[in-house]
């Protein structure tokens, strides 16, 4: 069996995923020869800025999108903070109403908690049992003061892909931007921005095969949102600080390349995680398959196993050689439910023995089914040893 780092067989990809060796490659001479300042006029600094250049159209082609409509960042947080706080600040005078769902990335939901305090008002859509934001709730929240929807493509713990085409629609028709947080679908989904009708949509390097630090903010042409980072004429005035070109290579080369192999990509883990889901609700009794059973990332099985703590089967993997994740990585270190499941009407008992499973290009059948057997004995042990685990088994279904 196939093992990354430790002896691990890793499947949280949701979490980050290992930078491709052409990534690795295509960074190392902006590290060692081509380190300039790319905002230099002399020949060093105009090297760094023709990577930097290069990687914007690579970016841009994998969203359908034009070069100069990309703003490079430090990662999805800072793109997610920049798109609801950038464009909040700049239609001040127009409104002061933002739309966003309860299963959004904290950093949307802190991003709007802090519009909130300065004195905006922020509308929390709720979402169906299987993770979905109804677009007509989308229409019925909207007010004459509305400046932005934000709604995320695909939710990074139980992976339901959002109607965003839809939503995007009836963000046009009232004439409001919509902003989407792609950060766990693009390079894995195709995307095409002028379809969905976004008008802001943040991305991670990260989460492509690409490094750490960088990511990217979407801005379609036209739209004014305010500078976060302020101090210099970077990023065509829109956000200061001398550019990571390492890290912009290094994603630019990943979107590259995942532009490629989408297809591929798209086949191979459906077959994965539809061999996982139903390898694991065979075989274990009273669990259910968390988020939409189709309309997900093709990678992405979450799942609720009664009688557990989320984390104890988090551990026990661990031990056993398999690196998966209880829920959303960035809040790991909390033992507070996760958000998204108690707004999917999960009770807090049932969402604590939640685990996510999200798998790579590198994964294969031979380490599905090792999961598949290293998994119903850990979830008995674990069960015999709570006191609750029995009777909570009995109860079944998510009720």
């Amino acid at each position: 069996m196939r093992r990354w780092q430790m002896g691990q067989v890793y499947f949280d990809h949701a979490a980050t995923t290992p930078p491709r060796p052409e990534v690795v490659e295509a960074m190392l001479p902006y590290l060692e020869d081509r380190w300039g300042n790319p905002s230099s006029l002399h020949a060093t600094g105009v090297r760094a800025l023709e990577g930097v250049e290069r990687a914007r159209e690579h970016v841009a082609a994998l969203l359908g999108a034009q070069p100069e409509e990309i703003v490079f960042t430090s990662g999805g947080t800072e793109a997610d903070n920049h798109a609801l706080i950038g464009a909040s600040l700049a239609l001040e005078q127009k409104g002061r109403h933002i739309i966003t769902s309860t299963v959004e990335h904290h950093a949307v939901l802190d991003s709007a908690k802090f519009l909130e305090r300065r004195g905006q008002a922020v509308t929390y859509l709720p979402v169906d049992r299987e993770g979905l934001v109804d677009p007509d709730a989308v229409r019925q929240a909207i007010t004459d003061s509305t400046v932005l929807v934000s709604v995320m493509h695909a939710n990074n713990e139980v992976g339901t892909l959002q109607p965003v085409g839809e939503i995007g629609s009836i963000c046009r028709e009232h004439g409001i931007l919509f902003h989407s947080d792609a950060v766990q679908t693009v390079g894995h989904v195709p995307i095409g921005v002028g379809a969905i009708q976004v008008d802001l949509l943040s991305l991670s390097g990260h989460k492509l095969y690409g490094p750490k630090g960088v990511g990217a903010l979407y801005v379609r042409r036209g739209v004014r949102i305010a500078s976060l980072l302020r101090g210099g004429g970077q990023e065509l005035g829109r956000r200061a600080s001398t550019e990571n070109v390492p890290g912009i290579v290094g994603l630019g080369e990943a979107a590259r390349l995942a532009l490629g192999d989408m297809e591929w990509e798209i086949e191979h883990a459906t077959e994965l995680r539809d061999a996982l889901i139903n390898g694991v609700v065979e075989r274990i009794s009273d669990v259910a398959v968390t988020g939409h059973r189709t309309q997900r990332l093709p990678n992405s099985a979450s799942f609720c196993i009664g009688g557990v703590e989320g984390e104890s089967v988090l551990l026990s993997l661990d031990a056993a050689g398999f690196a998966v994740s209880s829920g959303s990585a960035c809040t790991s270190g909390t033992l507070e439910p996760s958000h998204v499941l108690l707004a999917m009407g999960i009770p807090p008992w049932r969402a604590r023995g939640s685990l996510r499973v999200t798998l790579g290009r590198g994964n294969t059948r031979r380490e599905v089914d090792g999961f598949l057997q290293a998994l119903p004995p850990i979830i008995a042990r674990l069960r015999s040893m709570s006191p609750m685990g029995a009777s909570q088994v009995r109860t079944g279904g998510l009720k």
